[in-house]
């Protein structure tokens, strides 16, 4: 029973302590699947991305990004912006960026598994997390 409650205490404690993007919290490398369906020619805002202590940023510049497993002609951006942490109950905003897919256009129907990795430059040294979507691609 005590063990149940400790284990409970450190995941509030490693969320606070990590503060990572908003798409999800958890462990540095943690992963979550979603879907994303988009249209040809379509995109889609993702998220929040920023990385925090005590609520202010300790990014250093914007993350990279890469797709370690997608479909043609899908593609990821980051695009610089103040965003709120919401997740760490953060009261005001940090620079960071808005995380969004974009479609090329799509002439058949595509299903696939997009894996991607947000690598951070901060200034704990650096940074990276993982996560993964269920893509539908439509004409």
């Amino acid at each position: 029973m005590r063990s149940g409650g400790f284990a409970r205490s450190l995941v509030r404690a490693s969320n606070v302590a990590i503060c990572v993007a908003g798409l999800s919290v958890g462990a540095a490398n943690a992963q979550s699947e979603g879907n994303l369906a988009l249209k040809s020619g379509e995109s889609v805002e993702l998220g929040s991305v920023y990385w925090v202590a005590n609520c202010r940023s300790i990014m250093i510049g914007l993350p990279e990004i890469e797709i370690l497993e997608g479909p043609p002609g899908l593609t990821l951006n980051i695009k610089e912006a103040m965003v709120l942490p919401r997740r760490q109950n953060c009261p005001n905003k940090v620079s960071g960026g808005i995380l969004s897919a974009a479609a090329a256009e799509v002439t058949d129907r595509v299903q696939a598994k997009l894996v991607y990795r947000i690598k951070y430059k901060t200034k704990d040294g650096d940074r990276q997390r993982s996560n993964v979507y269920n893509v539908s691609l439509f004409p």
